[in-house]
């Protein structure tokens, strides 16, 4: 059990790592002229996945608590 919730823990932390790296780059896109916006929305609909999933990952970390 403790593998596995380091094994998330690591996980999780890789995917942070991932959507930092795609806010800075969707940064630098965002502010050069004529940028191609397809390609912007791209990545923008990647790191919302990316979220999606450390978010997902990090509700399996957190016990169930019955009111």
């Amino acid at each position: 059990m403790q593998i596995e919730m380091e094994s998330l823990k690591q996980r999780i932390e890789v995917l942070h790592i991932e959507h930092r790296d795609l806010d800075d780059v969707i940064a630098k896109l965002a502010d050069k002229a004529g940028q191609d916006q397809l390609q912007l929305q791209r990545l923008k609909k990647k790191k919302l996945l990316l979220k999606d999933q450390i978010l997902q990952l990090e509700r399996q970390l957190t016990p169930d608590i019955r009111a």
